[in-house]
């Protein structure tokens, strides 16, 4: 993060634009939006900026820029063509401790100008870090067409309402939940639709009706898939968003975790090989306890929580409790990397079918129905079975599978450190010996696998 993101309260705050042509005219609009007092100092006034003058009582210095022009201002502008002007203003703001920008030269900036949404109060705002300005203006208007203008109203009547719902509902916690389901809910459709009125009589009588000692706590067992964020569901998102506490395991990437909302407690609660942060029987307490105390939860599992993920276990303990909780499905590792790394899990000329079991060694052997999964034409998905790759691929010869059947491993598959690895039952082990394969890791067993070379279409690193 080149510049960390601030607003400014300006109003009534001497401001300095040092420069009077068409770029100067529209810093002064901005800042005059702001209702800041402005003063613009140059040799030469443009017709834009003196037609702005009365309209914002703005001051006007007709002279060269010197060091001792900037008093007390708070804040300094710099829109000049001269650069050795521009590099002057910039140096003294910055001896005096002045936050001061200087147009379309980011480096001389200590501040610079987002591309703005206006919809007051409410304000958002996108920045390229003066990169690529022509792209921070084209994201604004696809941000634009989704926040209607009927937002600022909304928050107006958020904030008619602030002291009187505070007064009403002590517990921050339920207040902010309140606050939630009123901004998503019917009164913000009765002020979208230009009901304001309506939607104040409502808000005052849910008011009413909200009383301290109602306990909200609920648990969401959400998927968070693979590992790309951008295959979240829109149900797991938004729960995401809006849960107090985030309970995630080892597989839930950080760009996901980065997704829940910034002020939620993060609980990490993962297991690999030889080391569990909690034991299941803690987590599933943990969960039934947290929502007991009144807190919304989101239990963040990798891929699906139904799918080697032991989420029935944690509802169960739910369910015997008395516990709300909701079930959002995620995309499975199966799916997410096999679609990744262009090897279809069923396809008409090599397999009718498609097994998912767990690689998991328990006593150093893998405890799995060698017979069945020896069968011809059909795919094998195994979980988690890096570790036991070398005994995987001997059970498999041992009952009747070809030593060159194809296999493949593919590591933290859907996202930038996607890695495919293809060989057979007889090399696939030896391939991998010796490698830095960094988990998450999924192995695909059948002929499905020959088509990864053909089909490929997502490759960050190259397959070997």
């Amino acid at each position: 993060m080149d510049y960390f993101p601030v607003f400014l309260k300006l109003k009534n705050q001497p401001c300095l634009v040092v420069g009077a042509g068409e770029i100067a005219a529209r810093k002064i609009e901005l800042l005059a939006r702001a209702e800041a007092k402005i003063t613009v100092l140059a040799k030469e006034m443009s017709p834009a900026v003196l037609s702005l003058q009365a309209i914002f009582n703005l001051t006007l210095l007709q002279k060269s820029f010197s060091p001792a022009d900037l008093g007390e201002f708070r804040l300094v502008v710099s829109a000049t063509d001269n650069a050795k002007t521009n590099r002057l203003v910039a140096l003294t703001a910055e001896e005096q401790n002045i936050p001061v920008n200087v147009v379309d030269n980011p480096e001389l900036c200590s501040f610079i100008f987002p591309a703005i949404i206006d919809r007051s109060p409410i304000i958002a705002a996108v920045s390229s870090g003066g990169a690529a300005p022509v792209l921070a203006r084209l994201l604004r208007a696809k941000i634009e067409t989704v926040i209607p203008p009927a937002y600022g109203q909304l928050a107006g009547l958020a904030d008619k309402f602030r002291d009187k719902v505070k007064q009403h509902i002590k517990k921050p916690a339920q207040r902010r939940i309140f606050w939630e389901s009123i901004l998503q809910g019917s009164v913000a459709e009765l002020i979208f639709s230009g009901r304001g009125q309506e939607a104040e009589q409502q808000l005052e009588q849910t008011l009413l009706k909200q009383t301290d000692n109602t306990n909200l706590g609920e648990v969401y067992l959400v998927g968070a898939g693979p590992g790309a964020p951008d295959l979240l569901t829109f149900r797991a998102l938004r729960l995401m968003q809006q849960a107090d506490v985030v309970v995630y395991d080892r597989l839930v990437s950080p760009e996901i975790l980065d997704l829940t909302r910034r002020d939620a407690e993060k609980i990490y609660v993962g297991k690999q090989r030889q080391y569990h942060a909690l034991p299941q029987e803690s987590i599933n307490t943990l969960l039934a306890d947290l929502a007991k105390a009144g807190k919304r939860v989101v239990r963040l599992k990798g891929g699906d929580p139904f799918i080697f993920g032991r989420g029935g276990e944690e509802i169960e303990t739910l369910m015997q409790q008395g516990i709300n909780f909701q079930v959002v499905p995620g995309i499975t590792a199966a799916s997410g990397c096999a679609s990744y790394s262009g090897i279809p899990l069923t396809h008409r000329d090599h397999a009718q079918s498609c097994t998912f079991v767990t690689g998991h060694l328990k006593d150093n052997s893998v405890n799995l129905n060698w017979t069945q999964l020896a069968a011809p034409n059909q795919t094998i998905v195994i979980y988690m079975g890096l570790a036991g790759l070398e005994k995987i691929c001997q059970s498999l010869i041992a009952h009747g599978s070809p030593k060159d059947l194809p296999i493949a491993i593919v590591q933290q598959g859907t996202t930038s450190n996607q890695r495919v690895i293809t060989g057979t039952l007889e090399t696939l082990p030896g391939k991998v010996a010796g490698q830095d394969i960094k988990p998450p890791t999924l192995t695909i067993i059948g002929t499905v696998v020959t088509l990864h070379d053909r089909l490929s279409w997502f490759q960050v690193n190259r397959p070997e």
